[in-house]
């Protein structure tokens, strides 16, 4: 093999041959002709050559942990939400585990969440928004959701509201964001945080008194999920985002160890204090790099991750794109399917769909009809848990009948449990994937 003159000359033809492989072994499998029967899932990874040359190049440089590639990330994401502060994690359950521990810190005064405290949040929904308020002690209070919008309730807020109440931590649902408008006032009103799980909604607008914003930057903070389903991916990643120069400290102190010291991996004493304050009872000047304000953890991604997630979010305008095309056009096949309760966003928004809800009405057996479809190729899922409260985790709460509260009976919730399902809108379906789908769904409920 002919000697390389440079490392810029191998990384060129390493990159080159790796062009190559993706148009020989990976671009005729992902593309080939769609014919009916053929499996389709309710997501997937959608990437090309960019990706691979991104990982290909993290892969030479050896960077093992957070490096340059997550620092390109995080600075992306930011200026592509409109935010200040952008911290990537390994999860998007990492993510919201930062997000709600952050409100646990006692830098934040008396308005920190301490164990008891009660968070504001539903039971329909994916388990990981609620998993951090159980784990630390304090107390989620579930409140209905609405159909078919599959949002939090919001007229249930007042009455989910006690003197014990800090934040509201809720997800927007498939893409569809919730309530804003009323659910920010409502914060407001009380002097509560509010986490915004995003996970399910990148890209998704919210107009809030006439001003366009991505959802996740309204609220004090927000999070993202890297999952290959999700909207963008990276393998496994999450990210956490907020304005608030405070907040952001606390969250990459809890992703970073606990650790109080902010200079990144590899770098030493950025605030040129490292060995002359006093902290807690420890030694004067004893090594900041090793004082620790919180008990956190390590959550942070890898170069790797974040050289995959460099490409993707070039991608994402064209992702948002193609799934909200492809939900109107679901939408639009299955107008006037009686049998069937269709999504509806919510007002002032314009989502980036994560999937299509749908309700089965009175009579129609969703069972017969999931197994149906997915007889049929189509991939179907329930919305997450359904009715969290319901499963085996809550048994010794249930019994007790302490450690969370429920407002009302959740009516919603018990029919979603019971009635809803969904499929994919990804961007990698055609429109002779969707139109195979609408009228599979079709057959399904006429059976």
């Amino acid at each position: 093999m002919e000697e390389w003159k440079s490392e810029e000359t191998a990384r060129k033809q390493i990159k080159e041959m790796v062009v190559k492989y993706y148009a020989q072994f990976k671009k005729p499998k992902r593309e080939k002709e769609f014919e009916e029967g053929d499996r389709l899932p309710y997501a997937s990874r959608v990437y090309d050559e960019a990706e691979m040359c991104n990982l290909t190049d993290a892969v030479l440089d050896f960077w093992l942990t957070a490096g340059k590639f997550s620092d390109e990330f995080e600075k992306k994401l930011a200026d592509y939400l409109g935010v200040r502060f952008c911290s990537l994690v390994n999860s998007g359950s990492s993510a919201n585990l930062i997000a709600f521990m952050a409100l646990t810190s006692p830098l934040l005064g008396d308005r920190r969440v301490r164990r008891g405290d009660e968070v504001i949040t539903v039971a329909a929904g994916f388990p990981t928004t609620v998993a951090p308020i159980v784990q630390f002690g304090a107390v989620p209070v579930f409140v209905d959701v609405t159909i078919p919008q599959y949002n939090i309730d919001v007229t249930k807020l007042e009455d989910a509201l006690s003197d014990k109440t800090k934040a509201v931590m809720v997800a927007h649902t498939l893409g569809n964001p919730f309530d804003l408008k009323e659910v920010k006032a409502f914060c407001g009103r009380h002097g509560l945080w509010l986490v915004e799980d995003n996970c399910d909604a990148l890209g998704s607008k919210y107009w809030l008194d006439g001003v366009e914003k991505f959802t996740g930057t309204i609220g004090d903070i927000g999070t993202s999920s890297f999952y290959p389903p999700h909207h963008m991916t990276m393998g496994e990643g999450g990210a956490v985002y907020t304005d608030q120069p405070l907040l952001h400290k606390i969250i990459c102190s809890f992703r970073d160890w606990g650790r109080d010291c902010i200079c990144p991996s590899g770098t030493d004493n950025l605030c040129g204090h490292r060995f002359d304050k006093q902290y807690g009872e420890l030694p004067l000047g004893y090594d900041h790099k090793y004082v620790y304000s919180h008990f956190g953890y390590n959550l942070k991604a890898t170069d790797l991750q974040a050289s995959v997630g460099c490409a993707q979010i070039d991608k994402l305008p064209f992702f948002t794109k193609r799934r909200r095309e492809n939900f109107e056009r679901l939408r639009a096949g299955l107008e006037g399917v009686e049998e069937l309760i269709l999504p509806v966003a919510c007002r002032n928004s314009e989502p980036s769909w994560f999937g299509f809800l749908m309700t089965c009405r009175e009579g129609i057996d969703r069972n017969k009809v999931v197994q149906y479809i997915e007889s049929k190729g189509i991939q179907t899922r329930m919305l997450f848990a359904g009715n969290l409260i319901k499963h085996p985790c809550f048994d010794g709460m249930r019994s007790s009948g302490k450690g969370y509260r429920a407002v009302g009976s959740l009516e919603n919730t018990e029919r979603i449990m019971r009635d809803t399902f969904w499929v994919g809108v990804y961007p990698g379906l055609t429109d002779k994937m969707v139109d195979y789908m609408s009228g599979e769904i079709k057959k399904a409920v006429n059976r």
